[in-house]
């Protein structure tokens, strides 16, 4: 169903007065207001057009969808109280297409995850909520905000909020955790339940296990990991408030409980990822930093043997900010760090048991403080093939960013025989000879390589290029097909 016209003009007017859409590249320490190291900002989409105005809205966990068909990247921004969907093909000038509300009112967390082109998304501390299942496809070819409706509504036992979910891909398996029934009393001890999504519209529970106690977060693989006595098995990793516990999860009907590990000052075990090669696992204490009074602490775990797990290094980072979730991709590990946004550790040398992880960049979403306290960035998405990294934050909503110098198209600057001026540039800009050569041809690059503008034949010392029209951002200028430059847009 199409928003109110009233309501849809609205949301247009106050996307585009309070979209940060043109790239801001990250200069001595600073994109905008915005301290960073190495990273670039492409755009940001506030919470307040995310979100309905229900409540009080916030930003909390995030994924992101590639459309196997058409190649675009969704990001999936969840909120206290709905789900949005902002297509981010073009990081710089990202298109929010609608929200899917909750179905029980406002709550504190709500979390997603994407298998064979739906969504599934839970909410934790909120009523008969279930699982929402959405149909990703919807959003193919929108081009303007909508209300969207759930094509799921998946409550077997009673289901009501779930904190978190889980899908291993390769067994088409969700895991719900940490769930409550419609009265919010905990169910199967807040342990997995476990249901076949193979046919997404079709959600079928297979299981539950209810004795290994409350999983907040989860992780489940295909183990392939060096303990060749469990390849080939499902694992289950669950960070389980107090201890790490890991389960054999290849018999819904005969869960075995392989080992469990805790380690010292444990206040809160929150969330945690394997390496790619499953050797590691990579885990943060939720709350440590504020009730005992230290800087972010993450914990590397050697899971080589997985019947006795051990505590292989720790690392501090440099501020007592709050770490939530982390995410491995190759040799780097993102953490969402609350008040100090985002943090990118090199995990090359994580076998060592000093030094494992050396901070490489950062993007803080929140720039007034690196307090302890929750607010900040929530969550981060870095799986996309483009390179773009997506964060959802607590107030101010969702960003993009990008490793600075990675577009993929690399800049060649301009010798001395041409300049471009204005740059930035509104609506015209001109390209001028130093030296009596001719410019015969100009092209105009996106961001992402498509070409917006193209004038042949000019063969003149100067020639003023129209760019009224074009969306604020980063463009690639090319002259007479030899040299590129940047031409920014305000």
């Amino acid at each position: 169903m199409y928003l109110k016209k009233h309501e849809k003009n609205y949301a247009i007017i106050s996307f585009f007065a309070q979209l940060i859409c043109a790239q801001t590249p990250c200069s001595n320490g600073k994109a905008g207001i915005y301290p960073c190291k190495d990273y670039d900002l492409l755009s940001n989409v506030p919470v307040n057009i995310l979100a309905n105005t229900n409540g009080n809205p916030e930003g909390s966990d995030i994924w992101g969808w590639t459309d196997s068909t058409t190649g675009k990247e969704y990001a999936i921004a969840a909120m206290t109280n709905s789900t949005a969907f902002v297509d981010v093909t073009d990081p710089v000038n990202p298109i929010f297409l609608g929200r899917l509300d909750s179905n029980a009112g406002n709550n504190y967390w709500r979390d997603v995850k994407v298998y064979k082109d739906h969504a599934f998304i839970v909410a934790d501390n909120v009523g008969a909520h279930g699982m929402q299942v959405f149909d990703l496809t919807k959003l193919r070819g929108l081009t303007s905000a909508q209300n969207f409706t759930a094509d799921v509504i998946y409550n077997t036992d009673f289901l009501g909020s779930c904190h978190n979910i889980f899908i291993n891909e390769d067994s088409g398996v969700a895991y719900l955790v940490g769930c409550k029934n419609f009265r919010g009393s905990r169910i199967f001890n807040g342990g997995p339940i476990f249901v076949d999504i193979s046919d997404p519209k079709n959600p079928t529970k297979i299981n539950h296990y209810a004795n290994a106690g409350y999983s907040h977060d989860v992780q489940v693989v295909k183990y392939d990991g060096p303990d060749t006595e469990h390849k080939g098995k499902e694992i289950f990793i669950g960070s389980n408030e107090t201890e790490v516990t890991i389960l054999d999860v290849t018999d819904k009907n005969n869960v075995i409980k392989i080992a469990e590990i805790g380690y010292s000052q444990t206040v809160y075990t929150h969330q945690g990822w394997f390496t790619e090669d499953q050797r590691y696992f990579i885990l943060g204490d939720e709350q440590d930093e504020q009730k005992i009074g230290m800087n972010s602490r993450t914990l590397v775990f050697d899971f080589e043997d997985l019947d006795n797990p051990k505590l292989s290094s720790t690392y501090f980072g440099p501020s007592a900010a709050i770490d939530h979730n982390g995410y491995v991709k190759g040799n780097l590990f993102y953490l969402a760090n609350y008040n100090a946004g985002l943090r990118v550790l090199d995990i090359t040398n994580i076998s060592a048991s000093t030094n494992s992880m050396t901070e490489v960049g950062y993007f803080d979403t929140h720039p007034e403080n690196d307090a302890t306290s929750f607010n900040g960035a929530w969550s981060v998405y870095p799986y996309f093939a483009s390179g773009n990294l997506i964060i959802n934050d607590i107030e101010r909503g969702l960003f993009v960013i990008r490793k600075s110098g990675t577009l993929g198209l690399e800049n060649q600057e301009l010798n001395k025989s041409f300049s471009v001026f204005p740059n930035p540039a509104s609506e015209n800009t001109i390209i001028k000879s130093s030296n009596n050569q001719f410019v015969k041809s100009v092209q105009l690059y996106s961001l992402l390589g498509q070409k917006v503008r193209e004038e042949n034949n000019i063969n003149s010392t100067e020639y003023v290029l129209n760019t009224k029209g074009l969306k604020k951002g980063i463009y690639l200028i090319k002259i007479n097909n030899l040299r590129t430059s940047k031409l920014v847009i305000k």
